[in-house]
């Protein structure tokens, strides 16, 4: 089962969220595919994802993190021994979201909150300080504009790394990774008549 964390003011219905809950849609495995929308502080974003899992006990799960989601995607497969796609990860957003401290405002649903001091402090608790290569691979390209890809590299040296020249923070080339990600997570896709 796909786990999809949206990155930082977003939610599931950003592009990626949707293209890849499509894709598996029209390959009859809609039930393989969750995108929870994230509460703003991490402590509950993590409580609400690890209550979806409780609920679908003896799956497999794989996470597939965007920015924000990839460095909450990190903290939750290392603790629950999973598997994680990271898409442009945050690496430290208890360092990198604090010039945002303020009124902020999700980009879907237009939902304002006061980024705080407490957002931060929690960041830096979930950072996982030990990393075991093997459960990731990383999607980077070097074009973007938000973090610096050369900083995920480096984090996740000895992971699956496919790293795209130019693109964005959004990875535009994210719908030809695809079928990669799902043999990542092991699922096996067949197209619907």
């Amino acid at each position: 089962m796909i786990i999809y964390l949206h990155g930082f003011n977003s939610s599931p219905h950003s592009f990626k969220a949707t293209y890849l809950q499509q894709y598996l849609m029209k390959r009859g495995m809609a039930d393989q595919y969750v995108c929870p929308a994230l509460p703003t502080r991490a402590d509950e974003a993590i409580a609400l994802v690890e209550a979806g899992m409780a609920k679908n006990q003896g799956a497999q799960f794989t996470f597939v993190g965007s920015s924000l989601g990839g460095f909450y995607a990190t903290w939750l497969a290392e603790k629950h021994t999973a598997n994680a796609v990271l898409i442009n990860p945050a690496i430290t957003p208890h360092l990198g979201l604090r010039d945002y401290l303020g009124t902020q405002q999700n980009f879907h649903s237009g939902e304002q909150y006061e980024l705080t001091e407490a957002h931060l402090a929690e960041w830096e608790k979930c950072y996982a300080t030990a990393i075991t290569p093997s459960r990731y691979l990383l999607l980077v390209e070097t074009g973007d504009e938000v973090l610096d890809y050369r900083e995920a590299v480096t984090r996740y040296k000895g992971a699956r790394q496919v790293v795209v020249q130019g693109g964005d923070h959004s990875l535009q080339s994210f719908p030809e990774h695809v079928p990669l990600i799902l043999k990542f997570a092991g699922l096996q896709c067949h197209q619907k008549s």
